[in-house]
């Protein structure tokens, strides 16, 4: 399934799953051994190459959930019901099974440990896969830049690294959206950024990933409420056949 690859951040590298966990019904948590990793930093995605006997193959972009750690990476694969990469991922791919990943990819969604200013990450769905190796890059790094996370996920059982999340909630302040519980259905407002975020004028850096149109709902708050655009990053994700 995997070929051998030369070093370099555009070059195939064969990864080897090592462990493997579910987060949710629909979510699952992959950590591969990727001898030569570069390293990378949080809020950088791969691509993940899957080849089939006949040759044939299919690839798709994953953000890395982990904070750099030698040569193991970790991905967090929501599975799309009839795509052709995620279901593989999600429920064939086993301990000892090998693929191809490509990177890491991308240099201006992130954060670096070096960097000061208050951050305010805000998650849809799987969305919160880099904004979760952001906050682990904090930890691992002992930083004390303060963080603040709001995430939106249909129902409380939809919310990915739950545990994790409340093992951290004492230094890191976490506030959920639920936007199809209790038989109600809602999306994210003004309210809940001008309650849960930071304020406008402490500055900080603000980070937005999930599907296009939340993305674009809570970039709009932000700046509405007084963010400078420039501080306000984004990533973004829709339908790619999984």
């Amino acid at each position: 399934m995997a070929r051998t690859a030369l070093p370099g951040r555009l070059t195939w590298r064969v990864a080897t799953l090592s462990s493997l966990h579910d987060e949710t019904a629909t979510a699952r948590s992959l950590v591969f051994d990727v001898p030569g990793w570069p390293g990378h930093l949080a809020g950088q995605h791969v691509d993940v190459r899957l080849t089939a006997e006949d040759g044939y193959s299919a690839q798709r972009s994953y953000s890395l959930a982990s904070a750099t750690d030698g040569d193991r990476v970790e991905l967090t694969v929501q599975k799309v019901p009839d795509g052709e990469v995620s279901p593989y991922l999600g429920d064939v791919l086993k301990p000892g099974d090998q693929v191809e990943l490509r990177g890491p990819v991308g240099g201006w969604f992130v954060w670096r440990p070096t960097d000061t200013a208050p951050v305010l990450l805000v998650a849809g769905g799987s969305g919160i896969v880099p904004l979760m190796a952001m906050i682990r890059a904090r930890r691992a790094a002992s930083s004390r830049v303060p963080f603040r996370l709001i995430y939106s996920a249909r129902t409380p059982d939809d919310v990915l690294y739950a545990a994790e999340l409340r093992r951290l909630e004492g230094g890191l302040d976490v506030s959920y959206v639920f936007t199809r519980a209790g038989g109600q259905r809602r999306r994210i407002g003004v309210a809940d950024v001008n309650t849960h975020g930071w304020p406008a004028d402490f500055q900080p850096d603000c980070f937005v990933c999930g599907p296009t149109g939340f993305v674009e709902t809570v970039a709009d708050i932000l700046v509405a409420l007084g963010h400078e655009p420039r501080k306000v990053k984004t990533e973004r994700f829709g339908p790619t056949g999984g």
